[in-house]
């Protein structure tokens, strides 16, 4: 399945304002999915999730002939959803209040992550509990702007990581580490106990609307990424070449 695409889509949950608007996305939910979104205590976490779950549906039936209401969903132990009845297309997740993500692709694991570049300062504050020992060291090296701004990209790697493995945070974030290195790069290492290979893993970060997204696939060569943006009942418009981002570990060069 190397050579599968990687779709990754974006939407805006100040989109669903509108009470129209709202009201004809809600319709293409499940059920349940209505129920757990007015669960929510405030209007915009309703937005996020309305955003996130149509998202979701949008960008699978972007690879399928199925409609997007017409998705079923089964979530694992950890809380990681999976369509029902299982299939080889695999999906992650995210939502903050300005931006939402869904990436999708055949036959591997994957993991998104959506943080606003704002709460740099929030990150450091708990860096000690969520970072390895030599996260905290390069960080500890760093200027203080360069290290706010570092702080917001490893956080978003080790979420999208803990996604891709369907696990959430019930990994030790410390046995796990996006580490600079040579040349101007970043590596991930695991340790052994995760029971886990690194060198099957590709990653990358990319910024939208003031915010960091971090992407984890099971791939071991550079995967060709599509990129799409969700606007509600409009057409999904795609994203120029120049958006793509670069992808890690860099690539060895042959002697």
């Amino acid at each position: 399945m190397e050579n599968e695409t990687l779709y990754l889509w974006f939407g805006r949950p100040d989109d669903f304002e509108d009470k129209e608007i709202f009201e004809r996305a809600s319709a293409l939910l499940s059920e349940d999915e209505r129920s757990r979104m007015r669960s929510f205590k405030f209007a915009s976490s309703r937005r996020e999730y309305l955003a996130a779950h149509l998202l979701a549906r949008t960008a699978l039936s972007h690879c399928t002939p199925h409609a997007p209401e017409s998705w079923l969903f089964q979530t694992n132990q950890y809380g990681k959803p999976f369509v029902d009845p299982p299939s080889n297309l695999s999906f992650s997740l995210s939502r903050r209040r300005g931006l939402v993500a869904c990436l999708v692709v055949r036959g591997c694991d994957v993991g998104v992550d959506v943080e606003s570049i704002e709460r740099s300062a929030e990150i450091i504050e708990i860096a000690h509990r969520v970072f390895s020992a030599q996260e905290l060291a390069q960080l500890d090296q760093m200027s203080p702007d360069l290290r706010l701004d570092h702080a917001v990209s490893l956080w978003t790697l080790k979420e999208a990581y803990c996604k891709s493995r369907g696990m959430g945070f019930s990994l030790p974030l410390q046995k796990f580490s996006f580490v600079r290195c040579p040349p101007e790069g970043l590596c991930f290492e695991l340790d052994s106990a995760l029971g886990d290979d690194a060198a099957r893993w590709k990653f990358c970060l990319l910024d939208r609307a003031g915010h960091r997204v971090a992407l984890m696939v099971e791939r071991r060569q550079e995967p060709r990424l599509e990129v799409r943006e969700l606007r509600p009942f409009q057409v999904p418009s795609l994203l120029p070449e120049h958006s793509r981002p670069s992808w890690f570990p860099l690539a060895k060069e042959s002697t």
